[in-house]
């Protein structure tokens, strides 16, 4: 495939213009666009709709955009992995963790594992979990943290600890008071629930049906993290766990466990066949113990080691 060609693909899409992509790459208009035209005919996808005086990507351009720019990253990475090869720092640990437990578990264990290995390299990234799964079973990382289970038959997983499922409310809330709360108990309010596909909408969503009850008003948002900062804001409640709301102004949030109790499993996640890094046990004992340490905090998570 010509890199110069995805070059010339990938800024005129994030420019806007085969002018603006033409200035960047230090080549005249006339070349960006048969590069483009190339690659587009070695794809066989239409990359842009040109049916219109600007280049609009299509939907098949678009999906190949993240692809073409994870490529193209990992590319301009090659001088720093020679530079690195020459000084002897060979080793680099690839971590991808889920965004509910990337401030409160991942960095953390990753800080540690850092302090302890000063000769290792480490690359840690954040993705959704239904993404997070497909690039593990590609063997784009050695390792990866979140919630479980995860149906790929490219990963295997191993339980890391479980956590309490909680009603997220605002400080101050009526109901902040109580000892648990059920379905019926949050009826009246509006709850901030995550999109279709994300692992913890399925589990609020059967948290309400499962005791019949349809919430009064819902707002859909993409992170759990935007969940809790709007519930901070007394836009509603979320339900979620003490790693998730830890990422809000404490202050501003109460969690109140819920009733029937409910437990969310976390773990570690590995591609099939593939023997990672050697420094892969070092990382998973800086996890191990800051897990345990988490636990001797809290009332509501428990290692499963």
């Amino acid at each position: 495939m010509n890199i110069k060609a995805l070059r010339a693909f990938r800024a005129t899409l994030s420019e806007g213009s085969l002018v603006a992509a033409s200035e960047i790459l230090h080549l005249s208009q006339p070349a960006v666009s048969r590069l483009i035209t190339g690659l587009e005919a070695e794809l066989k996808l239409t990359l842009f709709d040109r049916s219109g005086r600007n280049l609009t990507p299509t939907p098949e351009g678009l999906a190949f955009y993240k692809e073409a720019g994870r490529i193209l990253d990992n590319l301009d990475e090659v001088p720093r992995i020679a530079a690195e090869i020459k000084a002897g720092r060979t080793e680099t640990l690839r971590i991808v963790t889920m965004p509910r437990i990337a401030q409160s578990l991942s960095a953390p264990a990753v800080a540690r594992f850092m302090q302890e290995n000063p000769s290792t390299n480490v690359n840690l990234d954040v993705r959704a979990r239904r993404e997070a799964g497909k690039w593990l079973a590609g063997r784009e990382y050695d390792i990866g943290i979140g919630a479980l289970p995860v149906d790929h038959p490219g990963i295997v997983s191993k339980p890391l600890f479980r956590v309490k499922a909680q009603a997220v409310l605002p400080a101050g809330h009526p109901l902040s008071s109580r000892s648990n709360l059920t379905a019926d108990d949050l009826a009246g309010e509006p709850v901030i629930r995550l999109m279709h596909g994300l692992l913890l909408r399925d589990q609020l969503d059967d948290f309400f049906r499962s005791a019949g009850v349809t919430p009064r008003q819902t707002c859909e948002v993409a992170a759990s993290q935007l969940a809790c900062a709007l519930v901070a804001e007394g836009a509603g409640v979320t339900i979620a766990d003490e790693l998730v709301a830890a990422q809000v102004a404490s202050a501003n949030l109460t969690l109140v466990p819920v009733a029937p109790e409910r437990w969310m499993t976390f773990g570690l996640l590995y591609p099939v066949s593939e023997s990672g890094s050697k420094t892969l046990p070092l990382f998973e004992k800086a996890l191990f113990d800051v897990v345990n340490e988490l636990a001797q905090q809290s009332e509501t998570l428990e290692p499963t080691n």
